[in-house]
């Protein structure tokens, strides 16, 4: 009964659909990427680019509007920033060079970064039954990387070896910027976080373009084919990077890159809702298996929220009594 209420605990139930939402525009932005890509256009700075405007423009127009100094440094968010740019643009050329499979598989390596992360730097405790879920979580991602639906993945790209190192160092690189936005969140403010992350995003991305991409965007043809994706994926990119200081706030930053294990898995199901395709029965399985493992880190957490909260008010009556005992000194 008491796990059942912890389940049911709203902010269980906000940090669970909360992470598959984000989710959801996850694999809306790979569909819209994939869709580009199909089309021969390949400037991923540039679609991380109007996204970062977007941020700066929204956010920063309500930070201007408080007319209140920053909580944070400036300069705290030009590195954070920097970073954020970087992991994007990584990943998206990974794909040019290594199989789904491997991507799928390696960006799983921001799981045990962001709980190292958050041990070291933000003093997160990780018990037994946060642990135990994470394990529910990747063991279900496994499932579905060795099911028969990728077996045409596996045969690897152009450079395997290049981009898997790839995906390693944007895994990383995401790993930080999660850690760094949690901190933010819990110690500055939200909507100062995505105003200035927002601003420093969108200079580092113009400065790159002019460097890298500059010509591929001269030769782009911009058709009604090419810019709805294009727009598509700049305003789901908007919505991500404005709900995850949410669910950062609520579960944590571990919590954040366990719920986006599922894309991949939405993805199918998208596909076979509106594309009628069959798919392995190992999907569906894989799925209630991540699922389960979400359920397991949330209500852990929520227990040991509890239990934090248990020892407080115990230590706090104590104080009471101890104060009461002590002689007057008049």
């Amino acid at each position: 009964m008491s796990s059942f209420k912890d389940f049911c605990s709203k902010k269980t139930v906000i940090g669970l659909g909360l992470g598959q939402f984000l989710s959801l525009l996850t694999t809306f932005t790979g569909s819209a990427s994939s869709e580009l890509a199909k089309r021969g256009i390949n400037a991923p700075t540039s679609q991380s680019f109007i996204n970062y405007v977007l941020l700066a423009i929204v956010y920063g127009s309500i930070v201007l509007y408080r007319k209140k100094a920053l909580k944070a440094k400036w300069y705290f968010y030009v590195p954070l920033g920097l970073v954020d740019v970087e992991a994007n643009y990584l990943v998206v050329k990974a794909y040019q060079y290594t199989s789904l499979t491997s991507v799928m598989l390696l960006d799983c390596w921001t799981i045990p970064c962001v709980m190292l992360l958050t041990w070291l730097f933000l003093k997160t405790k990780y018990r037994f039954r946060k642990i135990a879920g994470v394990v529910v979580c990747v063991a279900g991602l496994v499932m579905v990387i060795f099911s028969d639906v990728h077996a045409g993945d596996r045969a690897g790209g152009t450079s395997p070896l290049k981009g898997d190192a790839l995906v390693i160092a944007a895994a990383t690189l995401y790993a930080v910027t999660n850690v760094s936005e949690e901190f933010l969140v819990k110690n500055a403010d939200r909507v100062e976080l995505m105003a200035m992350l927002g601003t420093c995003g969108a200079i580092v991305s113009a400065i790159q373009i002019g460097i890298i991409e500059r010509n591929e965007l001269k030769s782009i043809r911009w058709t009604a084919g090419a810019a709805i994706p294009f727009a598509g994926f700049s305003v789901a990119m908007f919505m991500f990077y404005s709900l995850v200081p949410v669910l950062l706030q609520v579960s944590g930053s571990t919590m954040l890159n366990l719920s986006l294990l599922t894309s991949d898995m939405w993805s199918i199901v998208i596909r076979v809702i509106a594309y009628n395709e069959m798919v392995d029965w190992l999907y569906y399985l894989a799925f209630a298996v991540v699922v389960i493992g979400l359920i397991i880190y949330s209500v852990g957490e929520k227990e040991e929220d509890q239990r934090r909260a248990d020892i407080a008010d115990e230590e706090s009556e104590h104080d009471k009594h101890a104060y009461k005992k002590c002689p007057s000194r008049n």
